[in-house]
C-alpha cells in the first residue's frame, strides 16, 4: 500500500505539495502538475565540502570549483521509507521512476541527486513507503538463477544463467494469509481450516487450493480497492512476482542450496521451512519459523507459491528482466516447498515445479509483489 502523506520541498524547479494530503487515507490531490511547477530552486554545494560525502556529480566544475546539483526538501517521518522519484513528463503520471529508496534520518532532509545532469526540466516527488509492516523492499541487482550441475537433488531444468533485475520490487514478508484472502475476495477457498477438521490451522495459514487465475485476481481487486483508497499511488500494482524475482528474493544473495546453507543432510531446513518431516502434513501460520536473510519467511516451505511467468526452459547467457515464455507453453511455473515436500531437496531455492493455471492444490498459495506498472 504504497504512498500516504508526504511534506515535500523540491529544489530545484519543482516542487511539491505533498502527493496526498495528511490523512489516514489520503486521496491524490488534484492539480499536483501545477503546484509541482511551483517552488524549484538550484543548490549548489561547495567541491571543497568534501566532509558533506556528496558523490562526485556528472557535470562539470564552475571556475570557483562549485558543482551543480538537483535537490528535494523532505519533510517527512523520521525513520520511515520514502522513494526519491523523478521525471522530466509531468503530463503523464505514469513517468516516474524510482531514484533512490532512503530511510529519512531527519526531517527535513535535503537529498541530492548526483546520478543526473542538473536541468531545468526534471522534476521530482518523495512518496511515503506503508508497506514496511508486510513487505520487504528488494533492490535491483544480478544473480545467478538455477543451480550448478554438481547440487544435490538438483534437475536438468535448473541451468545457471546471470539475471540482471534492473527495477527494484518490495514483496511480502509472508505467503498471503487465508484472512487477507477472505478480506478481498469475500471467500476462503482453503482446504485446510477449522471447519475441515483441522484446528490448528487458523485465518493466520496460507490461503491454498487455489489457482493461478484466483492469485491474479486477487492482486487485481487488491489493487484496485487499494488505487480507489487512496492508498495506492497510481502507476502502480499488486502482481506476482515473475519466477526470477523469487528466486532472487528467496536467495537473498546467496548461491547455496538454501538461503541458509548447504544442508547436506538437511540437519537445519526444520528450522526455516514447514516440510513433510515436520509439518504433521498440514499448513503452518506463516512466519512462525526463521527468515531468510532479506527477512522473508516461508520460501522454503510451508506452500509452493505461483509466480507470474509460463513455464519453460530457461535462457542461456545473460538475460535483463525475464518475463519467462511468451507462447507455446500450458503451465505457470510454481516455486518453493511445502508442507508435503520430501526429500529436503523439493525445498531447494533453484526447485523448480509447474502446474496448469486453472488448477488448484491444497499445497499451493502465492505471495504477491507490489512494483510499478
Amino acid at each position: 500500500m504504497l504512498s500516504q502523506a508526504v511534506s515535500v520541498k523540491i529544489n530545484p524547479l519543482s516542487p511539491s505539495a505533498p502527493l496526498f494530503p495528511a490523512a489516514s487515507h489520503p486521496k491524490p490531490r488534484q492539480g499536483f502538475c501545477r503546484q509541482t511547477m511551483r517552488t524549484l530552486r538550484w543548490f549548489f554545494l561547495l567541491g571543497i565540502l568534501s566532509f558533506c560525502a556528496v558523490p562526485k556529480p556528472a557535470v562539470a566544475q564552475t571556475g570557483v570549483g562549485m558543482h551543480l546539483y538537483a535537490g528535494i526538501t523532505i519533510t517527512g517521518v523520521v525513520n520511515c521509507v520514502y522513494a526519491i522519484q523523478t521525471t522530466t513528463d509531468l503530463s503523464n503520471p505514469n513517468s516516474w521512476q524510482d531514484l533512490a529508496i532512503i530511510t529519512l534520518p531527519s526531517s527535513p532532509y535535503l537529498y541530492f541527486d548526483t546520478q543526473n545532469p542538473a536541468c531545468g526540466n526534471r522534476f521530482y516527488r518523495a512518496v511515503l513507503q506503508l508497506v514496511m509492516t508486510n513487505m520487504i523492499y528488494i533492490s535491483p541487482g544480478t544473480f545467478t538463477m538455477g543451480s550448478p550441475t554438481n547440487e544435490v537433488g538438483r534437475y536438468a531444468d535448473e541451468d545457471q544463467h546471470t539475471v540482471v533485475l534492473t527495477r527494484g520490487f518490495y514483496i511480502g514478508k509472508y505467503p498471503v494469509r487465508q484472512a487477507e484472502y477472505l478480506a478481498i475476495m469475500g471467500n476462503n477457498p482453503s482446504y485446510f481450516t477449522p471447519a475441515n477438521g483441522y484446528p490448528e490451522c487458523t485465518l493466520n495459514c496460507p490461503v491454498e487450493t487455489v489457482s493461478w487465475h484466483d492469485a491474479t485476481n486477487y492482486c487485481g481487486k487488491f489493487t484496485r480497492q487499494e488505487l480507489a483508497a487512496g492508498r495506492l499511488a497510481p502507476g502502480w500494482q499488486y502482481r506476482l512476482p515473475t519466477e526470477a524475482e523469487w528466486e532472487y528474493a528467496c536467495r537473498a544473495g546467496t548461491t547455496t542450496r538454501f538461503s541458509y546453507g548447504d544442508d547436506p543432510d538437511y540437519s537445519n531446513l526444520a528450522a526455516y521451512a514447514w516440510y513433510k518431516s515436520n509439518s504433521s502434513v498440514v499448513t503452518h501460520t506463516v512466519g512462525y519459523l526463521k527468515a531468510n536473510p532479506w527477512g522473508l519467511y516461508d520460501m522454503h516451505g510451508n506452500v509452493c507459491e505461483w509466480c507470474q511467468d509460463w513455464y519453460g526452459e530457461y535462457p542461456t547467457g545473460t538475460v535483463t528482466d525475464p518475463q519467462g515464455p511468451t507462447s507455446g507453453v500450458a503451465h505457470r511455473v510454481i516455486r518453493g516447498g511445502n508442507y508435503f515436500s520430501y526429500p529436503g531437496s523439493y525445498c531447494r531455492s533453484a526447485q523448480r515445479a509447474n502446474l496448469a493455471a486453472t488448477n488448484t492444490r491444497k499445497d499451493t498459495g502465492f505471495r504477491i509483489v507490489l512494483a510499478p506498472l
